[in-house]
């Protein structure tokens, strides 16, 4: 991983297919860490920075999504 705040975009977007579902997902995924933190799927997270640990997951590969009509889900 680089030493960017939010890691390294290459090494993420390797795991969605478009910096658009990057956003999402990355977003969603935040969300879900703010309403339960100890639901974190990696040992680097920073309980008062949800979206770090979103992409964090997203980097290591932990994090699957599923584009539908109407969003990912």
């Amino acid at each position: 991983m680089s030493d960017s705040v939010f890691g390294d975009l290459d090494e993420m977007l390797t795991h969605v297919d478009s910096k658009f579902t990057l956003v999402n997902v990355a977003t969603k995924r935040a969300k879900q860490l703010n309403n339960n933190p100890d639901a974190a799927l990696t040992d680097v997270r920073n309980p008062n920075k949800p979206i770090s640990t979103a992409l964090n997951e997203i980097a290591a590969g932990k994090i699957d999504y599923t584009r539908v009509k109407d969003g990912i889900k």
